[in-house]
């Protein structure tokens, strides 16, 4: 295992500090913690806090109902009793360590909407990837979007990647040439850009499905991840991307932009809980090297902190 993986965040903390008042601090400031059990009201409360925070309206209500039939619960364990919710929910969603295999071809299938990060997403693992030692190549996926593929361009030459590009080409024909090139010129990773047009929804879905074909047909063994992007920003919102992109590409986990800053993270929470999907990869900035894998525990921990 390489060292991208074993990087920690070093101030996680500060990373989520918005998210942690947003979620923790104001579900915790608006409960009594002296009353020796729960009133309907402070339920309400509690119930309505964490909607707000973006942890989703089944989520929230089921962990309300828990307290609800709990005998004996108390308000002066409801940050343990958070704590040990979120965790669970996050282990049941699965590894955060994204896959990888040395000596082989590894191909990560990146999807997103248009505007959550893919394509700084793309260049900060490649920048990660070929700073470990890697051969790297980039298929540059979203062929109609003339920006988005010099966009592309830039970005993997200032991480010294390489590049397939077809402007206007068929998305499922560039994904096909850049896997033979990995293979031939024995290439170690291949990051696999998407378009992310959902007003086009039906359009976007059967080219994801044509690109998933083509990887399944030339390189099943190679697929390591199918990586959906989310800009922390988005909130719920980012619970309907990852149930409309499920439905076509088997998601294996998540990559969350933009979460330093964010007061929305609890999306991470709705996201394991609801699609059993983890995040693997968090951005916390605006360098190549700020990409970082996401670690569970020390998530958990700067909430409650």
């Amino acid at each position: 295992m390489f060292g991208f993986f074993k990087e920690k965040i070093e101030d996680f903390k500060q990373t989520v500090s918005n998210t942690a008042k947003n979620l923790v601090g104001n579900v915790l400031s608006n409960v009594d913690q002296s009353e020796e059990q729960y009133s309907e009201f402070a339920l309400d409360d509690i119930e309505d806090t964490l909607i707000s925070a973006d942890l989703g309206v089944t989520y929230a209500s089921e962990l309300v109902d828990n307290l609800r039939s709990k005998k004996g619960a108390k308000p002066s364990e409801l940050k343990n009793y958070l704590k040990e919710e979120f965790k669970k929910t996050l282990y049941e969603a699965g590894s955060t360590e994204l896959n990888f295999k040395d000596g082989e071809l590894n191909i990560y299938f990146i999807t997103g909407v248009n505007g959550a990060g893919k394509t700084t997403l793309i260049a900060k693992l490649a920048y990660k990837f070929k700073q470990e030692g890697k051969k790297v190549l980039v298929a540059a996926g979203d062929t109609f979007r003339a920006a988005a593929e010099e966009q592309l361009n830039i970005w993997s030459v200032r991480a010294g990647a390489d590049i397939v590009r077809r402007d206007k080409a068929d998305p499922a024909s560039v994904v096909y040439e850049a896997i033979q090139k990995a293979r031939n010129e024995h290439y170690d990773v291949i990051l696999v850009d998407t378009a992310g047009r959902l007003q086009n929804k039906f359009n976007l879905m059967e080219e994801l499905k044509k690109i998933k074909t083509v990887i399944d047909k030339q390189a099943p063994e190679s697929l390591r991840e199918s990586i959906l992007v989310l800009d922390a920003n988005t909130g719920q919102n980012g619970l309907q991307q990852a149930k409309v992109f499920g439905e076509c590409v088997n998601l294996t986990c998540a990559a969350l932009t933009k979460l330093d800053g964010s007061a929305k993270g609890a999306i991470i929470l709705a996201i394991a809980k609801e699609m059993k999907l983890p995040v693997k990869l968090v951005g916390v900035g605006e360098k190549m090297e700020d990409v970082k894998p996401f670690n569970a525990d020390d998530f958990i921990n700067a909430l409650f902190e």
